[in-house]
């Protein structure tokens, strides 16, 4: 399964949608490495770099809520603690597991691409359409 970010993914707006691309990237290295029968300390190197920068990237996200005082910022905020949560979990999984199994690489397709997925053509989509409208970029 190979991930890009594609013009259905596109918010307009540049600093959310070079992230999207740079957490879509890594999403696409972790599976890739699973499908091929990557080793488990390389699966959670790549599954801890995508914590670590899904961290950065929803903190960018919310500051940016934050200026423009985004009516919808509880609910976008909530969901990214939900991904939060669901990575966590997956850690849990692989550290159980004595490598990235079948079952780990279909969790990380619902939990993670799904929702990502999902995530940008609805939340992230609206944000940047909301600031576009407040500020004109």
């Amino acid at each position: 399964m190979k991930l890009e970010f594609d013009k259905s993914l596109v918010t307009g707006n540049d600093m959310i949608d070079e992230q999207h691309k740079e957490l879509i990237g890594k999403i696409d290295k972790l599976l890739a490495c699973c499908e091929e029968g990557g080793e488990k300390v390389q699966a959670i190197k790549m599954l801890d770099y995508l914590a670590e920068y899904t961290e950065y990237h929803f903190g960018e996200e919310e500051k940016l809520q934050e200026q423009v005082s985004y009516p919808a910022i509880k609910e976008h905020k909530a969901q990214h603690e939900q991904f939060k949560k669901a990575v966590e979990e997956l850690h849990e999984m692989l550290m159980e597991e004595e490598g990235p199994t079948d079952a780990f690489v279909a969790a990380v397709k619902k939990n993670v691409v799904d929702w990502l997925f999902n995530h940008i053509k609805n939340l992230d989509q609206a944000l940047a359409a909301y600031v576009q409208k407040e500020t004109g970029k």
